[in-house]
């Protein structure tokens, strides 16, 4: 006769961190990441928002779609071209195509190495058009509506 295994809970399989140190991490995430919706805000404010967009993705890329005002700059191009493009002053949120590629924290890191103060912006251009925010391509600015399962259900913010 073989004794039963217990069923262990996946979830908790690992033991949450003690509160004090999930805590510093999650402050510690707050300080290399920013959300599409928090980005889109910044700029829509009407003012300049204290930091600069950073589209790290190819010219093809680029052409195919862009947050207005960003400045494109391939994370390959970043060593040599950063310093004429970018104020060492002014923080950069890089972004790259969406939550599949790292391509922005390839650049973030490159950025960095260089001292610049900078973010990634989680979800990417693929969540900026999700989300339904304007955005430029080589034949101007176009909007699709937001994806319900990605947008807030109302026009007040998501509350998180």
């Amino acid at each position: 006769m073989t004794a039963a295994v217990p069923a262990v809970n996946p979830v908790l399989r690992v033991a949450p961190a003690a509160p004090a140190e999930a805590a510093a991490h999650f402050r510690a995430s707050l300080a290399f990441h920013a959300d599409v919706s928090d980005v889109a805000a910044g700029l829509a404010a009407g003012t300049d928002p204290g930091f600069v967009v950073l589209d790290s993705r190819s010219t093809a890329a680029w052409d195919q779609g862009h947050i207005p005002g960003a400045v494109h700059l391939p994370t390959a191009l970043i060593p040599e071209q950063a310093g004429d493009l970018l104020d060492r002053s002014v923080p950069v949120v890089t972004y790259c195509w969406g939550p599949g590629c790292n391509g922005a924290t390839r650049a973030a890191l490159a950025l960095a190495e260089l001292g610049y103060q900078v973010k990634e912006m989680l979800g990417g251009f693929e969540y900026w058009v999700r989300e339904g925010f304007a955005y430029e391509t080589w034949e101007g600015r176009e909007n699709r509506p937001a994806d319900p399962l990605t947008a807030p259900a109302t026009d007040a913010d998501c509350g998180c």
